[in-house]
């Protein structure tokens, strides 16, 4: 679709700005190693076990879930939309008016932070899908933009795996890994290689965020048995809440034209605005779609069901 692809590629319009403001304030709260901020850490089986059930069993109710599950008579012929929102885990503007949003959503939570464990642990009460929204080299600005924890091209294959494996061992629930900026990594089949290699250990899948039109990311996860998961719209390109509301229309139309899509938001400085468009939207497009956590719509347009791999 045409017009989601422009506005995909002017998303780097919204990404310096707010990967500024975390590095300014929040840069130097985890140590450096190979080349980015890493946690301490380690690789721990029990945490691969965990993510997997949650994807093979849905979280248990906890005053969310209900309030979120739309009319079920007709929903099993209603296009999907999976909304995914960005950047929790630094107590941004919009975090609570995000919580409040009468539909199911995925919360992507960025690691490292403080907020993070936090936020993480809210949404899987809340009966949310939540991923770790991975900070990763992009072609133009500075690493240090990134915040802590990211995964940079420089790297050696062993920093890159401690890098993605450490992220997913700080943020609780997580059943998959979006990308935070990284247009020059999702270009990269040697990272790629590991960051999916890493996914499918652990029986998790990667959703590409689509900042980079060259991404072999889709290309690779279908060659290693994940499901090809990619980014249609980004709804706050521009930041007001009616200009949100207007890219939902465009989510309505690709999601009623190919079954479903999906579409990114942000909390941040902006995140009131675009809270409150996407509950416009909501209003428009209830009766002609169904929203979903991103887990849900992997397994039925995907068939994709979850196992853990040795690596």
């Amino acid at each position: 679709m045409k017009k989601g692809k422009r506005m995909v590629k002017r998303t780097k319009k919204y990404f310096y700005p707010a990967a500024i403001f975390i590095a300014a304030t929040l840069c130097t709260a985890v140590p450096a190693a190979g080349g980015a901020g890493l946690s301490e850490n380690v690789h721990h089986s029990a945490g691969q076990k965990a993510a997997a059930a949650l994807l093979a069993e849905p979280a248990a109710p906890n005053g969310g879930r209900g309030s979120r599950v739309q009319p079920a008579e007709d929903s099993a012929s209603r296009s999907r939309v999976a909304i995914i929102i960005d950047d929790f885990g630094n107590g941004m503007k919009g975090t609570e008016e995000m919580f409040a949003l009468p539909v199911k959503f995925t919360v992507a939570v960025m690691p490292f932070l403080p907020t993070s464990v936090k936020d993480a642990t809210r949404a899987h009460e809340q009966g949310l899908d939540v991923l770790v929204h991975l900070p990763m080299e992009p072609r133009q600005g500075k690493p240090e933009w990134l915040g802590p924890g990211a995964v940079l091209t420089r790297m050696s294959d062993a920093e890159v795996r401690k890098s993605v494996e450490a992220a997913l061992d700080n943020v609780p629930f997580a059943i998959g890994i979006n990308n935070h900026m990284g247009s020059r990594v999702t270009g990269d089949e040697r990272v790629m290689g590991i960051i999916l290699a890493v996914c499918k250990e652990r029986g998790l899948f990667f959703v590409d965020s689509h900042t980079n039109y060259r991404s072999v990311a889709g290309k690779m996860a279908q060659e290693m048995g994940l499901p090809p998961v990619e980014n249609h719209i980004f709804l706050d390109d521009v930041h007001t809440s009616g200009h949100v509301a207007k890219q939902m229309r465009l989510v309505q139309e690709r999601a009623l034209d190919q079954k479903y899509c999906v579409t990114i938001g942000h909390v941040g400085i902006q995140g009131k605005e675009t809270a409150a468009g996407i509950r416009s939207g909501i209003a428009e497009l209830k009766d002609s779609v169904e929203f979903v956590g991103i887990s849900e719509l992997v397994k039925d347009q995907w068939k994709w069901n979850s196992s853990l791999t040795l690596p």
